[in-house]
Order: C-alpha cells, then sequence, then structure tokens
C-alpha cells in the first residue's frame, strides 16, 4: 500500500456532519494501510462569501490583503477536518500552505507554483501521521507573501503535492460520481467516463468543465500523476485520468461490433458561460497591428481563448478582430485597448458577455469531416446561431448567445450518441465543488 493524496472540494465538506464524514474516509484509507495526504478546499461557499465581504469593504481590495482574507476560509477547513480524525483516534496535523512547503511566483489572487518542498509533510508521515494541507494557497518564493492560486487552486495543490511526494494517485473528491460526457446539471442523462486521457480531459476542463481545472490536468500530465474524480457522497468507483487506460473495459458509449478502427470517439460536451467577446473595429489591416492588440493584453496579464480576424475590406483596408476572454478580465481589458488607440488607429470597440461557448471533444475528429458537420446540424436543428469557430485535432468550440447554451448542449450530447438509457446523472451537493 502507498501514498495516497486525497482532496476534497467545498460541498464535500459544507458543514459538520459533511466533515465527520469526509474524516470517516480518510481514517478508512488509512486503515487500509496508505500513507495518506488531504488537501481541503474552504466549506461551501466560504471563498464566495469572503469575496462579498472584501468587495463591501472596499471595491478594488488590495492583492496581497486579499489573499490573507481568503486564505482563511482553507484554514478552518484543514484544523475542523485534523479535529474529526482525532476524534475517531488517529492523529492528524494540518498545514498551509506555506508550511506544506507550496512556493510560488508573487502575482497575487493567480499565483503559479514553483516548487514543492514538502519536507514537513513527510515528517508527519513518517510520525504515522494523517497529513492535511490547506489547498489553493501558497508563499511567494522572494517577498514570502501569503498568496492564492485562483480558482481551482486547490486541484492543483492536490496533484503538485503528489507529484512532491511520489504519490501512487491523486483522488479527486467533488459532489459527482466522476467525469460525465456534459454536465450533469443541464443533461441529466450524461453518462459517466470509465477513463479518459490527459489530452481529451484537458480539452474539457478549457472548454468549460467544471468538475477538473485546466491547471491541475497540465500538472498532472506534466509528472503523468493519475487522477481518480469520485463522489465524497457515494462508495462508487469513478473517473480514470492518465495516459493510457488502467486494465478498462470499453467505455459503454463506444461503439463496438463493426466500428471503424479509426471511427472519431466523442468524449464529451462542454460549455463555458463565464466568458465575454471583444471586438476591436475598424482596425488597419497591415503586419504589427494584431501584435499591438494582444501585447496590451499580455502585458495586463490577461488570458484569452478564442480569436477570429475578418477579411479586411478592399475599399477601407480595414478589418474587425474578436476574441473572448474571462469575463472578470473584461473592464481590465478595455482599458488597456483605450490607451493603443492611438497608436493603432481602430474605430471602436465592442463589449458582449452575454455569450456561451460550446465544445465537442474527442480524439479522431481531425481525420472524420463528418464529426464537424454532425455538430453544426446539431446546433442548426436547434436553432442555435454560431457566432465564433475554433477547432484543434480533438476539439470544436462555438460560441452562441448565453440563453441558448442548455438547448444547444443536450442537442449536440443527443445528436452523438451520448445519452444514457439507464440510470441519470447524479449531483450530490448542489452548485458547489
Amino acid at each position: 500500500m502507498g501514498l495516497v493524496v486525497q482532496k476534497y472540494g467545498g460541498s464535500s465538506v459544507a458543514d459538520a456532519e459533511g466533515i465527520k464524514r469526509v474524516a470517516k474516509r480518510i481514517v478508512d484509507a488509512k486503515k487500509n494501510g496508505h500513507q495518506v495526504v488531504v488537501v481541503v478546499s474552504a466549506m461551501g461557499d466560504t471563498t464566495d462569501e469572503l469575496i462579498d465581504l472584501a468587495e463591501q469593504v472596499s471595491p478594488i481590495p488590495a492583492g496581497r490583503e486579499f489573499d490573507m482574507l481568503l486564505t482563511a476560509g482553507e484554514r478552518i477547513s484543514m484544523a475542523l477536518l485534523a479535529m474529526a480524525i482525532k476524534n475517531l483516534g488517529h492523529e492528524a496535523q494540518s498545514f498551509t500552505g506555506s508550511q506544506a512547503g507550496v512556493i510560488t511566483d508573487s502575482v497575487h489572487n493567480k499565483a503559479r507554483i514553483i516548487d514543492v518542498t514538502p519536507g514537513r509533510i513527510r515528517t508527519a508521515l513518517d510520525e504515522g501521521n494523517i497529513a492535511i494541507v490547506a489547498g489553493f494557497q501558497g508563499v511567494s518564493q522572494d517577498k514570502k507573501d501569503i498568496t492564492t492560486l485562483g480558482r481551482g487552486g486547490s486541484d492543483t495543490t492536490a496533484v503538485a503535492l503528489a507529484a512532491a511526494l511520489d504519490a501512487e494517485v491523486c483522488e479527486i473528491y467533488t459532489d459527482v460520481d466522476g467525469v460525465f460526457t456534459a454536465d450533469p446539471r443541464v443533461v441529466t442523462k450524461a453518462r459517466k467516463i470509465e477513463w479518459i486521457s490527459f489530452e481529451d480531459m484537458l480539452e474539457l476542463a478549457s472548454s468549460g468543465s467544471k468538475v477538473l481545472l485546466h491547471r491541475c490536468v497540465e500538472y498532472a500530465r506534466r509528472y503523468n500523476i493519475p487522477i481518480h474524480v469520485r463522489s465524497s457522497f457515494s462508495g462508487l468507483p469513478g473517473t480514470w485520468v492518465s495516459h493510457e487506460p488502467l486494465n478498462r473495459e470499453p467505455l459503454s458509449h463506444e461503439p463496438q461490433g463493426d466500428r471503424k478502427v479509426e471511427q472519431a470517439i466523442i468524449s464529451g460536451v462542454a460549455h463555458d458561460t463565464s466568458e465575454a467577446k471583444i471586438t476591436v473595429v475598424g482596425v488597419p489591416d497591415k503586419p504589427g497591428e494584431a501584435a499591438t492588440i494582444f501585447r496590451a493584453i499580455a502585458d495586463n496579464e490577461i488570458n484569452i481563448d478564442m480569436i477570429v480576424q475578418n477579411v479586411s475590406a478592399a475599399a477601407t483596408g480595414l478589418t474587425d478582430i474578436s476574441f473572448t476572454l474571462p469575463k472578470s478580465e473584461g473592464r481590465k481589458a478595455i482599458d488597456a485597448l483605450e490607451k493603443t488607440k492611438a497608436k493603432i488607429g481602430f474605430d471602436s470597440l465592442r463589449y458582449d458577455d452575454q455569450i456561451a461557448k460550446i465544445s465537442l471533444v474527442g480524439a479522431g475528429m481531425k481525420t472524420n469531416p463528418g464529426v464537424t458537420a454532425g455538430f453544426f446540424e446539431a446546433l442548426s436543428n436547434a436553432g442555435v446561431n454560431i457566432e465564433l469557430i475554433s477547432t484543434s485535432e480533438i476539439r470544436i468550440s462555438v460560441v452562441t448567445r448565453a440563453d441558448e447554451v442548455t438547448e444547444a448542449v443536450r442537442a449536440v450530447h443527443t445528436a452523438f450518441g451520448l445519452d444514457s438509457d439507464s440510470d441519470e446523472a447524479v449531483v450530490y451537493g448542489g452548485t458547489g465543488r
């Protein structure tokens, strides 16, 4: 029996009963002979409540103090969980991110992990203890300030610790039984996936699937850490995410029998309503203008997703450039672009935050033109208009109106035969992760 890292999301530790239930599961793993390291998120909606409180005090909280505030949620969870484990007769020690050796850069609110030096965690394990680590946080390498890793940071903390400790597996416990072919809150007939590759999972995560965040999957792929996504509310097996299948049987929704060897295998449909679209209108169509636009965005540390440039009008020599980005970065992006207006000479900026991105993910898409046609036909039959299109070898993404996303996801899911003909997917913890 080896070392296991378990991560529990906010919905799993939302209240005292949830914490006691999680403590029992951890103790069971310890009794089975494992060394156990646990990463916890803040209880329920604690982080959102702290954010709301900060905004009531200051419209634009200082990054350093904002991080000091937000890390309080995970510290509460880790201490309570340690108490619950000790009440079951086992020793547990809790550690903040900095005590656990999670070293980051100095970017507050969305720091990136530079290194993990888990000396104190190893000592705790060698002494026979269960180690509990506050997720989502670390300490900056240069200034030694407390930092936070941004949304989904606890998942990343767990995988980073698993890599540093050479764990056998990183178990991510959430409020659903695994990774599904679509969000079970939207598509009740979504199927659970028994195994999915890092590459497909990365595309789903980047496209809006919230069960795992893309930074967590990137880290796991880089260090080859198998992830097992499970529910903390049931004892059912979940979804394995790894480079190669772990002795799995063919998935229930994979075509069998006379299926062509190179036929595309669809992993799932993801959607994202957290993005906005900016269109730079009337950009001179000459070398360097797009570079100036996106350098201004990059210098403000804003991540962009889809980009489309129209063909320039012959009469004017002007073009429009549209791109999507997180809604939370919209105001900052507009301000940055306004400062370049005189240099570039564009006409105006348009901002639209009532959009949604829908993505179809699966292997073999590039060599199967029927997948693209089927995707667009499904959207057309549902009366959904497409505004932007982006593709990769294993993904097709489109931007539509936000109020059409539910109907669009269900239509695509059905069109590709992903609907389950058995029990509906169960969401145990409401909207929490």
